[in-house]
């Protein structure tokens, strides 16, 4: 593992005094500024690489569209103002979060309640980005930053760009967290490959490791990668996690897309089940309304139309003669052998009286192809 890189300096922005920095990683720097008006700490990704075009402008411009409304939902990081700094590197502006769940999950046990009920808002937050057509692409506990209240945000949305069929050339990839078919570069991400990373960040914050580390033994990314593609999860081994949970987190990670849970909600739908097995009140699942989601699939300036976000993508399989299907965003259970199948009257009753339709707020977005990548890694 090569050494980390040195944080560059902080760019000079006009209404922010810098304080300090906050991390940096393979693309961009987070620092900690003083906003002046109206006073506040915010957190400022700056882009490591600079803009030099008008395509470049426009894609910043875009993505800083999309992050702006998506954020308007309870679990997903704030963004305030997005702009080019005089020395050309891109920023964005966003709520100053002053922990993540890696600090939580490696220093205690979070209870069970309340990793379920962590588990239930993140899947909310990303099912309402497919809703708009976007793939997170690294869904992990680092990027789920913890509000000075204590509320779960999802944040780091800058790889999730225009490519839903997961083909495109770029791949996020944070291996403890990442599915099969993105360790083996077979996809760069479907809504599979997200239930699968859903799956194991849940099960990473109730074990305290991710699901394919061993307990008290030193491991390679090879190693590790190697046991991811084999998807062979064993259990928690924590003793007050009843088997229905262990359950739902096997069939979020099965090693054939086409196995697991259809989308994000039913996963959800799946938590909540849970939940009310063990006598908890339902988290809700907050998603944004149809006319919403109508809004963010108009049509881009050059007549390109994105939709939803697809359920699953080919992969090399030794399966033969299975039906790959596409699932509605919306979480209808559809396909052969997914992990909601035999359960989906159970997980719908419950899903209905615990989902509340919210309208993300902001102007209708155009479905812009982002390049940019606004990625801090962890």
């Amino acid at each position: 593992m090569g050494a980390r890189r040195q944080t560059l300096a902080p760019p000079t922005l006009p209404g922010y005094t810098y304080v300090r920095p906050l991390g940096s990683g393979g693309f961009a720097d987070v620092f900690l500024y003083q906003q002046n008006m109206p006073r506040r700490l915010v957190a400022v990704k700056v882009l490591l690489s600079r803009v030099q075009d008008d395509p470049s402008a426009r894609a910043l411009a875009g993505e800083a569209d999309i992050m702006a409304s998506l954020s308007a939902h309870p679990a997903i990081l704030t963004v305030y103002e997005a702009s080019v700094a005089a020395d050309g590197r891109p920023y964005l502006v966003m709520e100053y979060c002053p922990t993540s769940l890696t600090n939580r999950y490696r220093s205690e046990k979070i209870p069970v309640p309340e990793v379920l009920d962590i588990g239930i808002k993140v899947t909310a937050a990303v099912e309402s980005a497919h809703r708009s057509g976007l793939l997170h692409r690294d869904i992990k506990p680092a990027n789920i930053l913890v509000t000075a209240y204590g509320h779960p945000v999802l944040s780091d949305f800058g790889v999730a760009t225009g490519g839903l069929d997961g083909q495109d050339d770029m791949i996020a990839m944070s291996p403890p967290w990442s599915a099969p078919e993105v360790v083996q570069r077979h996809s760069s991400g479907t809504v599979a490959s997200e239930v699968w990373a859903l799956g194991a960040t849940v099960y990473t914050l109730l074990a305290q490791r991710s699901p394919f580390d061993i307990p008290g033994r030193r491991r390679s990314d090879e190693q590790l990668k190697a046991r991811i593609v084999r998807a062979r999860v064993a259990p928690t081994g924590r003793d007050d996690v009843p088997p229905s949970l262990e359950r739902v987190l096997a069939g979020a990670m099965r090693r054939d897309p086409a196995d697991r849970y259809p989308s994000a909600r039913a996963f959800g739908e799946a938590l909540q089940e849970v939940q009310h097995e063990i006598g908890m009140s339902v988290t809700p699942i907050e998603l944004p309304s149809d006319e919403w989601a109508r809004a963010v699939a108009a049509r881009t300036d050059d007549d390109e139309q994105r939709g939803p976000a697809r359920s699953v993508v080919e992969v090399h399989s030794g399966r033969s003669g299975r039906s790959r299907s596409t699932s509605d965003a919306g979480g209808a259970f559809s396909g052969t052998g997914t992990a909601g199948t035999g359960r989906e009257a159970k997980l719908r009753a419950v899903g209905r009286g615990a989902t509340i339709a919210i309208i993300i707020g902001g102007a209708a977005l155009v479905g812009v192809a982002i390049t940019l990548v606004l990625l801090v890694g962890s």
